[in-house]
């Protein structure tokens, strides 16, 4: 395999988080400003926890102070958005991020509004959003801002190009269609979901295909052009006898046939996974240091 096809995500993360290890040190000892998350996760969901503990070590890795706070599955959606008020008063938190899914009894609307917007380094409230597509300053959600990391940091010319996102989430495919449409980035997008009666007439024609739809290796060889550039967001497992675990994590992109028609590709994992947290950490920065202009 030639591994120059490859866009390496944890290569790219880290040397993001080293930028960012720096700019915190400086931040620190010339303004004595330390850079502060809160993470609220409710109830034992095993995925949430990982993603928490994930976060919680890449803030103590760049020098930043956090809190975690976690409650029990049946608080009240009245006391969750007392704390998260706590949070938005408290000077030492930049930051305020309430791990999703949230129990049904909670409503993720009013929990996401209840954030001040300008500590949500999530990027998920309306405000941030409204921001984003109206082309201001905000704060960006962040696979997607990691996704536009990976084409920069892999000197991917997008200046004119035909991107192709699979999937219309709030999380990923919207915010990241407002991203490439950007002046900065300049593509030209289409956005594919359910009701697209033919994916395929569309990837066809795309020189950048990014796929976050949650099905296990959707994009084949046959629906792409040769030498296009392809970004998997989907982490998916499947039944694997060989494997001790007994599945396989892979993408939403068939991989191993796709490699050799694309001329750059994410793998999962390892691909846009670890610039989700990198751009946590930026943002959580940027807020620290009052960058963003609301």
């Amino acid at each position: 395999m030639n591994q120059d096809k490859i866009i390496d995500g944890n290569l790219i993360a880290n040397a993001i988080k080293e930028e960012l290890k720096s700019e915190t040190e400086k931040l620190k000892k010339e303004k004595g400003i330390t850079p502060g998350l809160a993470f609220i996760l409710v109830g034992n969901n095993p995925a949430s926890q990982i993603y928490v503990r994930n976060k919680g070590k890449a803030c103590e890795e760049l020098g930043y102070y956090s809190i975690t706070k976690v409650l029990p599955e049946n608080i009240t959606e009245n006391e969750l958005i007392s704390l998260i008020d706590d949070f938005n008063k408290d000077e030492k938190i930049h930051g305020i991020l309430v791990q999703l899914p949230l129990p049904p009894h909670i409503s993720e609307t009013k929990i996401i509004e209840a954030i001040d917007y300008k500590k949500d380094v999530d990027g998920f409230h309306p405000q941030n959003i409204g921001r984003l597509v109206a082309g201001k300053e905000c704060f960006y959600p962040c696979t997607p801002y990691g996704i536009i990391e990976l084409l920069k940091r892999s000197n991917i010319n997008t200046i004119g190009k035909t991107a192709t996102i699979i999937g219309r989430s709030n999380i990923v495919g919207k915010p990241l269609a407002n991203l490439l449409l950007r002046k900065e980035i300049n593509c030209t997008v289409t956005v594919c979901h359910s009701a697209t009666k033919d994916i395929k007439q569309f990837t066809l024609n795309s020189d950048i295909i990014v796929v976050a739809m949650g099905k296990p290796e959707f994009l084949k060889a046959d629906m792409i052009n040769e030498g296009c550039v392809i970004i998997d967001v989907g982490i998916n497992r499947i039944p694997d006898s060989t494997r001790k675990s007994g599945y396989r994590i892979v993408g939403d992109v068939d991989y191993k046939n796709c490699y050799d028609k694309s001329f750059k590709i994410t793998p999962v994992p390892g691909g846009v996974g670890p610039m989700t947290i990198a751009m946590l950490m930026k943002n959580t920065l940027l807020s620290a240091k009052g960058k963003i202009q609301f």
